[in-house]
């Protein structure tokens, strides 16, 4: 009789399961071919969170998936194999915490504002992290504290931090607690040294960033939801390096920026790009300071993104 479990890590055809979400009774499990990615149009059919029914074999102790239950919603990707194939980083999460590090590697805002625009098309709670502050100079903390409170503003969660602070770990652990939660960031940017700090039982491998191009090495090398001292559980997910959007079309981009729906409904036209149509009303928020210039040259350069790979 099948069973119900959650997908805790995948490598290769194989899945450890949790059977009944137990993470002490877990399940190698094999995925049969009808669930395989062209099927899908997906990299991969089945993703870290998942839940799923197992049938359990009782020769050996392994299973067999039977059925993929309907995700509550998931963190995707376009697949960087140039297949334009959708990748899915996890599934059926609470928040999504997207992490960059103020230097070590240097903090890409397009990043987090690729991971929000996720976030608003795929109902998840995203929360921006901005790590390794006490690496941060004078000019680093201003910069640091102006994104935090831009995006504060729009209605964000948004935090600072660094592992040698308590008070913000603190934070970021009140967050994580008994919810289910995702890290999502490129190499090196202190995932893994984060979630070390909040529950050393994990012991986590780390990496130090190479000093000739400030890129992370890959420690992580798959996803892999881990429960957590403290309640609930993290998906830590290998660092990636860009964030593509998957399927989102280049006309509805703005309806995935908070701060440009309202002014959006008085423009002239139905599909206004918001860049050079007369009677805009995005533009004519942004010249009179309602829309941060610094979010408004972010989604311009994500359009004209989309609009070249469409």
């Amino acid at each position: 009789m099948p069973q119900e479990g959650k997908v805790i890590s995948s490598t290769g055809r194989w899945y450890q399961v949790a059977i009944n979400n137990d993470p002490n009774d877990i399940v190698k499990c094999r995925l049969p071919g009808r669930f395989r990615l062209k099927k899908y149009d997906r990299t991969n059919p089945l993703a870290v969170g998942d839940q799923v029914m197992v049938e359990i074999n009782e020769e050996d102790g392994t299973g067999a998936i039977q059925e993929i239950l309907e995700r509550r919603n998931y963190v995707t990707r376009e697949s960087t194999h140039g297949s334009h194939s959708e990748q899915i980083l996890a599934s059926n999460i609470d928040r999504g915490f997207v992490i960059q590090s103020i230097r070590k590697p240097n903090l890409k805002q397009g990043f987090i504002d690729r991971f929000l625009i996720t976030c608003e098309a795929y109902d998840i709670s995203p929360v921006v992290v901005i790590n390794k502050m006490d690496l941060a100079s004078d000019q680093d903390q201003q910069y640091a504290h102006q994104l935090i409170q831009m995006y504060r503003d729009i209605g964000y969660q948004a935090l600072t931090m660094s592992i040698y602070d308590e008070e913000t770990v603190s934070e970021i652990t009140e967050l994580i607690k008994d919810n289910t939660s995702v890290f999502i960031g490129p190499s090196g940017v202190g995932k893994s040294s984060i979630l070390n700090t909040i529950d050393p039982e994990l012991d986590l491998k780390i990496a130090q960033v190479s000093d000739f191009n400030e890129k992370g090495k890959h420690t992580t090398t798959h996803a892999r939801l881990h429960p957590l001292e403290v309640g609930g559980y993290i998906i830590d997910t290998p660092g990636i390096r860009e964030f593509g959007l998957f399927d989102i079309d280049p006309v509805e981009l703005s309806y995935y920026f908070p701060e440009m729906i309202e002014p959006g409904s008085h423009c002239q036209f139905n599909d206004c790009t918001h860049t050079h149509e007369p009677k805009c009303g995005v533009k004519e928020a942004f010249d009179n300071g309602e829309i941060h210039k610094l979010r408004y040259q972010s989604y311009r350069r994500i359009l004209e993104s989309l609009q070249e790979e469409s």
